[in-house]
């Protein structure tokens, strides 16, 4: 339970401070969109350079523990989007932002020191390979519902073409790409290089954090509760419960990865999911709620998971 509230609290603090910047107008109106557009121009793309870059082929590629995460996370998704699609209807980029939210795990800011504390050095790689995981897998499938989104109108042909467009220009599929090649390559990035991705690709998480308090400014956070309650459910009970079906009685692997892929899925809603939003200005409101809900509840469901679960 220290080990959680220890990780979770400065989440909180990040952004209250990004809140009281915003309540007592510091950085002006505009600040929370500049911010998120540094996280998603400036800080992102780096950070998905470094991180594929650095897991190569061989052990780091657990294919267990890759299809029982990115089983619950599909599982999850396409279940939150069937039933949001008749109880929650929407645009189609929303309901793609409704299953992001559903499934969307904070991995790089509280999967990671999380599983290391739990695990040491034995939980740092299936942490890693998570985090990949999690921004390769989600981000690029949200990213294509939006632009179809964005885009209909057009024609079957003009949406297509518009569509792979977009998506081969997006800095985050772009350099998923370019950490990929390097990483099926085997060519290590120059230290200078990584120094700066690592360094700029670290103010991602606490500028997404600061982003989402700036922009709860004047926004309450009981709209649209029952839905919000709905993804919150989905993402702490719902995708932790069919990842352990996933990697405890289907896949077999060693007990850490197994474990770590449940507690992964288990985290709450990644902030990232804002900034996605954020930058296509859908669904604002009830991702920043998901967030902030999920974490605030996730310390108590995570504290149930690490007894169940056996750790620590």
């Amino acid at each position: 339970m220290s080990a959680i509230v220890n990780i979770v609290l400065p989440v909180f603090g990040i952004m209250l401070a990004g809140y009281l910047a915003g309540r007592f107008r510091l950085l002006g109106e505009a600040s929370s969109e500049a911010l998120n557009r540094f996280v998603y121009y400036g800080a992102l793309p780096p950070l998905f350079v470094v991180s594929l870059a650095r897991v190569g082929t061989g052990e780091a590629l657990n294919w267990s523990f890759i299809a029982a995460l990115g089983g619950g996370m599909l599982a999850t998704f396409v279940l939150a989007v069937a039933v949001a699609v008749f109880v929650f209807p929407n645009r189609l980029g929303a309901l793609g932002l409704h299953g992001m939210c559903a499934c969307f795990s904070n991995t790089g800011y509280l999967g990671i020191p999380l599983l290391i504390t739990a695990f040491g050095e034995a939980g740092k790689l299936p942490a890693i390979l998570g985090g990949v995981m999690t921004g390769v897998f989600v981000m690029p499938l949200v990213i294509v519902i939006i632009e179809l989104d964005t885009r209909r109108g057009a024609g079957s042909l003009g949406i297509l073409r518009h569509v792979v467009l977009a998506v081969a220009r997006n800095p985050l599929v772009l350099s998923a790409g370019l950490g990929m090649l390097l990483s099926l390559l085997k060519v290590p990035l120059p230290t200078p290089i990584a120094t700066f991705c690592d360094i700029l690709g670290a103010a991602a998480g606490p500028c997404a954090l600061f982003a989402i308090g700036l922009f709860l400014v004047g926004r309450p956070l009981h709209a649209r509760a029952v839905e919000v309650g709905w993804l919150v459910v989905l993402k702490l009970a719902i995708q932790p419960a069919i990842t352990w079906w996933l990697a405890f009685q289907v896949f077999s692997m060693p007990r850490v990865w197994a474990v770590s892929a449940v507690i992964q899925a288990a985290l709450p809603v990644g902030a990232l999911a804002f900034v996605l939003a954020r930058q296509y200005d859908i669904y604002l409101q009830r991702s920043v709620a998901a967030i902030v809900v999920s974490t605030v509840v996730s310390l108590l469901t995570l504290s149930a998971l690490f007894v169940l679960l056996g750790v620590g």
